[in-house]
């Protein structure tokens, strides 16, 4: 039987993620990630710690919205956000709000993405269409390792994932535990911000390069891939049983 032609693409399919992209695009040209930034954290500090003593509950929620939207129009100001919620809330509950912000605001670009893009591997040539299939093979594995290791960055991961159509269970718990390690280190850093602030320096950002802080994740890293490993084992017996 002959192949099936790829069905035309609609272009309603790109307007969650166009609105997206036209979002982020008017919030960096009104300046809106000029906010985000350690002197403006400076000059508020004692305003918003008022702020979030008050407010309670509603205070959690609005971090936890703004960190979301930030990462849903992909602008920068996420290591801000994690270091101000260390600040805020403390190492452990500024870790926590941030993760489960950027994980919903990831969210928001993999579905945007996994409506607009899906379909278009299958366009690509068969390398492109082999990478997928192996991405999909071992999704949870792979992905952790992304989120662990940030080797390409957080926008693009959640960009590909989408296209590559992972199921949303799996993108969810990857991008969820795979930030927690870098988020607590970064919600750490910000819970002694006030000090640094008060001296006028900045937050070292260069702290998970550091060997005893990068070695440990790179460790967790070898292990979510250790599945993958032991699958392509598995794989490989049969093979040669049959010789």
């Amino acid at each position: 039987m002959p192949k099936e032609a790829p069905r035309s693409l609609a272009v309603s399919r790109f307007i969650p993620l166009g609105l997206l992209v036209i979002a982020g695009v008017s919030f960096m040209l009104l300046g809106g990630h000029r906010y985000a930034t350690f002197a403006s954290l400076a000059d508020n500090k004692e305003w918003l710690c008022q702020a979030v003593t008050k407010s309670g509950a509603k205070g959690v929620l609005l971090f936890i919205v703004a960190y979301a939207g930030f990462v849903a129009l992909s602008v920068p100001g996420a290591a801000f956000f994690t270091i101000a919620g260390g600040f805020l809330f403390g190492p452990w509950l500024g870790a926590s709000y941030a993760v489960i912000g950027a994980t919903l605001g990831a969210t928001v670009v993999f579905l945007a993405a996994r409506v607009g893009l899906a379909g278009l591997i299958a366009r690509a040539g068969p390398s492109i269409r082999l990478f997928e299939a192996g991405f999909r093979d071992n999704a949870l594995s792979y992905l952790l390792v992304l989120r662990l290791v940030p080797i390409f960055p957080f926008w693009l991961v959640n960009l590909a994932a989408g296209a590559v159509g992972l199921r949303l269970w799996v993108y969810v718990l990857a991008t969820f535990f795979g930030m927690a390690p870098t988020s607590f280190i970064y919600a750490s850093l910000g819970n002694g911000l006030g000090e640094v602030l008060a001296q006028g320096r900045h937050p070292d950002l260069g702290v998970l390069f550091r060997p005893s802080v990068l070695l440990p994740i790179l460790g967790l890293a070898a292990l979510a891939l250790l599945p993958v490993l032991y699958k392509r084992r598995r794989g490989k017996e049969p093979a040669k049983a049959h010789r």
